[in-house]
């Protein structure tokens, strides 16, 4: 089909007004702020919202909405009391590459604060995804997500005490867990099974990430095995929906 008004494949089309044109005034707003957007380019401060209001001859509530939704489509970010363009979101491949090689290969620099590293007798739930028995001991490893020193994630990441017996004296946090597996132990990745889902974080989530509570987020749930098919680690990974987008490759 033909795109009108030379709008980009992907955009949603008619830029999301229905055909008979009547459409929320907080969403002419935002259509009118995403052309200003384009105009500033990233990293641009945003005039205030007495200033856009009166532009866009609408109410500061009318305003406030079409901001609101910007800010949660990672358009818009905070930068002290302004407010200023994003840049796009970072792309992480569905596959068994690292976080870490996946924000390396976008020009960014990938990091990691750790938020606890402990071990404790596994549950039956979790010894059975990992192939353990009920009472075996675990690492639970709980780690913050940045790239260039932003916060855009946690990962919590639980592996068996018997695969990496030395994973608190060894192990550097704020490097790559993958790249510490394969070099260090000779531990390779096989496959792994991931689930994907929406969810909003929790008090003590946002807390971590320095996010809005209602902030939309994406939550990967991976069961990895190793080369020779036994179960190696289980992760529970958490990006901001703002920051983040997923691709993958689809084979015929």
């Amino acid at each position: 089909m033909d795109y009108p008004n030379g709008q980009e494949p992907g955009a949603p089309i008619r830029s999301g007004i229905p055909e008979h044109g009547r459409i929320p005034k907080y969403y002419a707003a935002k259509v009118r702020l995403e052309t200003l957007l384009g105009e500033l380019g990233e990293g641009e401060a945003l005039p205030t919202e007495r200033e856009l209001a009166l532009r866009f001859e609408v109410s500061r509530e009318t305003l406030r909405q079409a901001l609101r939704e910007l800010h949660l489509e990672g358009r818009l970010r905070r930068l002290g009391r302004g407010t200023v363009v994003a840049g796009p979101k970072l792309e992480q491949p569905l596959s068994l590459a690292s976080y870490t090689e996946g924000v390396r290969k976008q020009g960014r620099r990938p990091g990691r604060h750790l938020v606890g590293l402990d071990r404790f007798p596994a549950p039956e739930k979790l010894a059975g995804e990992l192939g353990l028995q009920v009472g075996d001991e675990v690492w639970h490893m709980e780690r913050v997500l940045l790239a260039d020193d932003e916060r855009v994630g946690l990962e919590s990441t639980y592996v068996a005490v018997a695969r990496v017996p030395r994973l608190d004296a060894e192990f550097e946090p704020d490097s790559s867990f993958y790249a510490y597996l394969h070099e260090r132990l000779g531990i390779g990745f096989g496959d792994a099974d991931e689930r994907l889902e929406t969810v909003l974080a929790t008090p003590r989530e946002a807390l971590l990430i320095g996010t809005p509570g209602a902030l939309p987020m994406l939550l990967i749930h991976r069961l990895s095995r190793d080369t020779r098919g036994l179960p190696l680690e289980r992760v529970r990974s958490l990006y901001r929906g703002d920051r983040f987008s997923f691709t993958t490759h689809l084979g015929g």
